[in-house]
């Protein structure tokens, strides 16, 4: 017979035999409260009547943070502990949002709220040139502690530069005296006046193309076809075929939807914001008709942040146009961005619509096919829809008779940089820049020399002087290199540093990338640094380059060495010299 012996455990070091709760049993001392941060009832009063009955759901997250942003000048720890329980999200998805957006000042429990203004000075490459540094060193004393000065990437008004924003007020052509009237004013932004007011645009025809598409009288054929017969491409950069997007898009089951673009923060590019202000009702009517053509059932239009005077504007005339029922077929909803040049890139945007940080998605699908809320969605530019009306009233043939060297076609050119007269310039596809300076922008400033130009913003690299008779428009540039993109002009002299010209685009990369891939993130960082020692070590920065290029998600890691690698290529005497600046 065999014999169990029954073994007793031997006591962890230290155990008493009473539980650990001091009961005597094995059990945790029950909490008095649930895990994580706690919601504190006052901070949760607040945020319902900030929200009062606007919806709770996931997508208006970012909208909702831009209201505790606005209210208190920043977002504290018990606001967003109070927003996540109040919309039924966790903690750390409203962190990581609030976190990911530069207009949104989150304070951690413990920290000192920010001061009451923030000034930000435009650190961008057209107000560099003009005194972007010399503000930011001089501001802060000047201003005193109880105002942040803080460098902002580009704001959108490069043709009035130097750019400071006060609050959320724009300061054109800034100095320290101007800014300082600017801070003891502290306005709030006000709704800009259109140009063309709604009761003008509709005597002058406006809504009649639309009407027509509604009643029948047009078909949606109708509307491609005369799209596609223009040659009216995306004018946001990418440059797609338009008529051809929307037979994409409506060969996709529905329900479709369709977002807008209205996120321009390309260094150098202004003409969204032109033309929203010169003639906002084009712009609704044409995105109202694309909307009808691919059976949109809704419109996110995306507005950059840095804006709020024409997002104001756009609020009362989107109304004005549901008022007299000329949108029964979609519904627009007008989205504010946050200070994130990666939300331009249309998946990023995609993102950020949904009330989430504005990361590219890998491709394939495309956003045509799984876009907003995984719906088909047609993702259009502003200005090319601002051309609709046009196209279609007078025909293809008075849009594609504009032109020079074969190329066809209407281009808004955003220029800026060392002329006589900046601004957005309509001219030809196909114009130079040398025809540019000389025809549309007034000449060179007196003193200044034509160096290198910027074609297509950040983005499209630094190509010299001997290339300023090649033609300006999608597919000319790409040999050498470059391209118009954005069509965001800047014009550079023989007073201005090539490398510092590169430096500082690369800088803009770095901070604006949104930091998912590694060479991106990276290596944006790691080419600022090599950049600012002393010889460039070309071999290096080339290699870094190439990764870049290969391995990068999407287009802002892909197009960030173009800068770096054109400057090695076309100007190597700037090479040699020390790093000036200016």
């Amino acid at each position: 017979m065999t014999t169990t012996e029954t073994l007793t455990p031997s006591k962890p070091k230290g155990f008493d035999g009473k539980g650990f709760d001091g009961s005597g049993g094995r059990g945790r001392r029950a909490r008095k409260t649930p895990k994580g941060r706690q919601v504190e009832t006052d901070a949760l009063e607040e945020i319902q009547a900030l929200l009062t009955d606007r919806p709770r759901r996931r997508d208006l997250l970012i909208e909702h943070l831009h209201l505790i942003q606005d209210k208190y000048g920043h977002l504290s720890a018990a606001h967003l502990t109070a927003l996540a329980s109040e919309m039924k999200m966790a903690l750390a998805e409203v962190y990581e949002v609030a976190t990911f957006y530069a207009h949104f000042d989150v304070v951690k429990e413990g920290e000192t709220p920010p001061p009451a203004i923030t000034v930000r000075v435009c650190d961008s490459l057209s107000c560099c040139m003009v005194g972007a540094e010399t503000l930011l060193a001089e501001l802060p004393a000047k201003l005193g502690p109880d105002v942040r000065v803080i460098r902002a990437p580009c704001m959108g008004a490069c043709d009035v530069a130097p750019v400071v924003a006060v609050g959320h007020v724009q300061t054109f052509k800034a100095d320290v005296d101007n800014v300082t009237k600017a801070v003891k004013a502290h306005e709030h932004a006000h709704a800009a006046s259109p140009i063309t007011s709604f009761d003008v645009y509709r005597k002058d025809g406006g809504y009649s193309l639309l009407k027509s598409c509604l009643d029948g009288s047009r078909t949606r054929e109708d509307m491609i076809k005369a799209v596609d017969d223009s040659g009216l491409r995306g004018l946001g950069g990418a440059g797609f075929p338009t008529g051809r997007k929307w037979t994409l898009v409506r060969a996709e089951k529905g329900p479709r939807l369709m977002a807008v673009n209205g996120d321009e923060g390309e260094p150098g590019t202004f003409k969204d914001r032109y033309y929203l202000g010169l003639d906002p009702h084009r712009f609704i009517e044409g995105l109202l008709l694309a909307a009808w053509v691919v059976e949109a059932s809704q419109v996110y239009f995306y507005l950059r942040d840095e804006y709020p005077e024409l997002r104001l504007m756009l609020l009362e005339e989107i109304a004005k146009v549901e008022e007299a029922g000329l949108s029964p077929h979609t519904t627009i909803n007008l989205r504010r961005g946050a200070g994130a040049y990666i939300c331009g890139e249309e998946s990023a945007m995609i993102e950020s619509i949904e009330g989430k940080r504005g990361l590219p998605r890998h491709r394939p699908p495309y956003v045509a096919q799984v876009g907003v809320f995984g719906r088909p969605t047609l993702v259009q530019n502003v200005e090319t829809l601002y051309w609709i009306r046009d196209i279609v009233e007078k025909g293809a043939s008075w849009f594609t008779s504009h032109g020079r060297r074969e190329r066809k076609g209407l281009r808004s050119f955003s220029v800026s940089g060392r002329v006589k007269n900046p601004g957005v310039k309509l001219a030809p596809a196909g114009v130079t820049i040398r025809e540019l300076i000389e025809e549309y922008s007034g000449g060179m400033q007196d003193g200044h020399t034509l160096k290198g130009f910027l074609p297509g913003g950040a983005s499209g690299g630094v190509l010299p002087e001997s290339m300023a008779d090649i033609p300006l428009d999608f597919g000319t540039l790409e040999p050498h290199g470059s391209f118009v993109g954005s069509h965001a002009v800047v014009i550079l002299s023989d007073q201005d540093d090539m490398k510092a010209v590169a430096l500082n685009l690369m800088k803009f990369f770095e901070d604006e990338s949104c930091g998912q891939c590694t060479p991106c993130r990276v290596g944006t960082e790691k080419a600022v640094k090599l950049m600012q020692q002393g010889p460039w070590n070309e071999g290096l920065l080339n290699e870094l380059s190439t990764a870049m290029r290969d391995a990068s998600i999407c287009g802002l890691g892909q197009a960030a060495p173009n800068p770096l690698q054109s400057v090695m290529k076309h100007f190597p005497d700037d090479l040699k010299k020390p790093l000036k600046g200016w």
